[in-house]
């Protein structure tokens, strides 16, 4: 089973937790809300005990920074609120796969690493245990016929000159607003892909930037706009290593349980307040004081609706009035579809170890992206997960395992050919509430709409983590923006 979590990580938990309090005290107090229930009786939030059916706030999401609004809400003494959700379940681009016996595998967002002190500050409030994400040991590169063993020690071997570049145009591109950048004109025109081929890099190595990037961008450096980029590096202290590594990186540390059990335990708190299956068809009067939310369960009214969804969902719903222009067309030209699918292999232990091997297979113009070992932190059972190129591996789930126990034979030893259990999830199929993992913002993007990111509409807030000011598209990055979504309905309530 699992090992006791704990819960003593880098990230300096008392200093922070006490300026947490202070800051929350602070803003509350300025609302003139009561964060508990001391006083509760003589000064009710708006809206409490109210026989009109009007709610003070609606959430449309159950993903983390739905959740966390919604916690945040109930934290300042705001009863008055409902979280719904599309899916039949919670949790978001944050799903654990059930392997049997207590264990599991994350099929979505998984790590979270330095910086990242939101996500790790609620994983310690919700009792939620991290361990190091496995790498020590070598990794296995495999190309054509070739199969080399290296050492890259908790990193993914890219060219350490050319991250260092990325480090120091990435100071210029502020994480939360890069069109604010002063070199916006010049950036934001070209492509990651542009702009690495013009660092002189060989060709052999070349292939190893073009694999980072699809791990973490979802698409090639041809895609990927380069301002875009800089504001990802931005947030990771403006260190490209930080950003695109193992060892002391975003891909860094893992949760006991798996990442979904941050948003169970959430909606656990929550109970009733949290409505599975009702998606929101339309949303009527945002300008007016009262917004009518349309969904499969019925109407629901509120004052404030905090949207903690993906901006490209957010093309499915009907909007009466239409958006202002600006918002509308960010959301038609947010890319709506990159697809992720990710794979776990499941071994009766990571045998791998014993030969002296991390796990992690990387392989050049392949179908295997990037492997690693994600077996559970006391390593009862070994689990190898994967990306994969879609369009090189069988959609039927036993042929893409056949293929990809070949893979790791080559890469590992021939005990791969035995697994005990294999599953898979590609995000592009997966429901139609999940239209994509990550954003691959192109060039151009932010230039064009960046203004109308966070911009309130009426009595629309928008929340979720492409509009968080750091971690953008990261676990963090929802958490973020799930407390900001709660202070602006809070703060709004307030003054009307």
């Amino acid at each position: 089973m699992a090992e006791k979590p704990t819960f003593d990580s880098p990230f300096d938990p008392k200093r922070r937790q006490l300026l947490k309090l202070a800051g929350a005290t602070a803003a509350f107090g300025g609302l003139g809300l009561r964060a508990g229930l001391a006083g509760a009786e003589e000064r009710p939030v708006p809206g409490r005990g109210a026989d009109d059916g009007i709610l003070d706030v609606a959430i449309i999401g159950a993903g983390i920074a739905g959740l966390t609004a919604a916690r945040d809400l109930r934290s300042a003494g705001c009863d008055s609120f409902v979280v719904l959700e599309a899916r039949d379940r919670v949790g978001g681009r944050t799903l654990n796969h059930d392997l049997g016996s207590g264990y599991i595998s994350e099929v979505g967002g998984q790590w979270i690493g330095p910086g990242q002190t939101a996500v790790a500050d609620l994983a310690r409030e919700l009792e939620v245990g991290t361990f190091p994400t496995y790498y020590e040991g070598k990794t296995v590169i495999l190309g054509g016929d070739g199969r080399l063993e290296i050492d890259l020690k908790g990193t993914f071997g890219t060219d350490e000159r050319i991250g260092a570049k990325l480090s120091e145009l990435s100071r210029d591109v502020p994480s939360g607003s890069p069109w604010t950048s002063p070199r916006v004109a010049e950036l934001d025109k070209l492509s990651a892909g542009d702009w690495l081929a013009q660092q002189g890099i060989r060709p052999e190595d070349r292939a190893g930037w073009d694999t980072s990037f699809m791990l973490t961008c979802g698409v090639a450096p041809a895609k990927m706009g380069l301002l875009h980029f800089l504001s990802m590096v931005n947030s990771a202290n403006c260190d490209y290593m930080q950003l695109d590594s193992i060892k002391d990186s975003a891909q860094g540390t893992r949760l006991v349980g798996g990442s979904q059990l941050l948003c169970t335990r959430m909606a656990e708190q929550l109970g009733d307040r949290v409505r599975l299956s009702c998606p929101v068809r339309e949303i009527a009067d945002w300008d007016r004081e009262v917004v009518r939310l349309h969904t499969d369960q019925g109407e629901v009214r509120a004052r404030r609706v905090i949207v903690a969804i993906h901006p490209a969902l957010c093309n499915q719903v009907r909007f009466q009035p239409a958006l202002p222009e600006g918002r509308a067309a960010l959301q038609r030209a947010w890319p709506a579809h990159s697809p992720a699918r990710k794979t776990a292999m499941v071994y009766t232990r990571p045998f791998w170890r014993d030969k002296g091997l991390n796990g992690h297979t990387l392989q050049v113009k392949g179908p295997l992206l990037w492997a690693w070992d994600n077996s559970p932190p006391g390593a009862e059972i070994g689990v190898i997960n994967a990306f994969i190129v879609n369009a090189q591996v069988p959609s039927e789930p036993r042929k893409a395992q056949a293929l990809l126990a070949q893979i790791y034979a080559r890469a590992l030893g021939d005990e791969a050919l035995q697994p005990v259990a294999y599953h898979e999830h590609d995000w592009g199929l997966a429901d139609p509430w999940s239209i994509t993992c990550v954003s691959a913002i192109p060039p151009g993007f932010w230039s064009a709409h960046g203004r109308s990111l966070r911009p309130p509409c009426g009595n629309l807030i928008w929340s979720g983590t492409e509009t968080a000011e750091i971690w953008a598209g990261y676990m963090d990055g929802a958490v973020r923006s799930g407390h900001q979504g709660a202070l602006q309905a809070l703060g709004s309530l307030s003054q009307a």
